[in-house]
């Protein structure tokens, strides 16, 4: 009911207003039946936008952090995500990063829109990193269509670390429906899940325009002053 509440009432009229949202592409999201919404990730704000202009709920998961803050601003922040249905992750990996994709998993097979990041971080700089396999897993095994998402301008709007967005107009593009099917069978086959990653990672390149870097982006040093 949260959700509801905050898209249609309490903040998403508010948000269209100021940020104008100019999309491309919002066709090639299917009505019904399972989706897998995977995107880049160039800011906080990219698990606003993208739900504020579909009109199907979608569950996004999100750093495990995002739920454990102190104080009035951490609470805030869980509210805020509890409310939109996030899920939280931990990402350290091994069974607490697997219990969050069934999750997701649920939301698949229950019909429903499942927004993923395969990156696994937001961009450290804006580039295009490597894939996490965890979106080929999910949508091989719920056999989901995957909608590329790009976001084109979200880290001027709102930089990483930045707490207050810049008032300018978002832009999103969608892609056309990626379909797996012909992998049917083959979940937990590493090297097919790792060709359906970087298929996907290919077509959010194309979408985006982003330079695209071979490379894990956590595993992206900070380069010395």
């Amino acid at each position: 009911m949260l959700y509801w509440l905050l898209k249609y009432v309490l903040l998403g009229p508010l948000l269209k207003l100021i940020f104008r949202p100019q999309v491309e592409g919002l066709h090639h999201v299917p009505a019904t039946g399972p989706v897998i919404l995977a995107s880049n990730h160039l800011s906080f704000s990219d698990s606003i936008f993208t739900p504020l202009i579909i009109s199907r709920k979608v569950t996004f998961v999100a750093k495990a952090e995002y739920f454990t803050g102190k104080g009035i601003k951490g609470w805030l922040t869980k509210m805020f995500f509890v409310g939109t249905g996030t899920i939280p992750v931990d990402r350290s990996g091994g069974q607490a990063a697997r219990a969050a994709l069934d999750t997701q998993l649920r939301v698949l097979r229950a019909g429903g829109v499942a927004g993923i990041y395969p990156e696994g971080t937001r961009s450290p700089d804006g580039r295009l990193y490597r894939g996490k396999t965890g979106v080929a897993r999910l949508a091989l095994e719920s056999g989901a269509v995957v909608v590329p998402v790009a976001m084109l301008n979200a880290d001027e709007i709102q930089p990483p670390g930045t707490l207050i967005p810049r008032i300018d107009r978002v832009r999103i593009r969608f892609g056309a429906p990626l379909d797996f099917s012909r992998y049917e069978g083959l979940a937990g086959d590493r090297f097919v899940e790792r060709a359906v990653t970087d298929e996907i990672m290919y077509e959010l390149m194309e979408l985006s325009g982003r330079e695209y870097v071979d490379i894990y982006a956590q595993k992206l040093k900070p380069v010395p002053a």
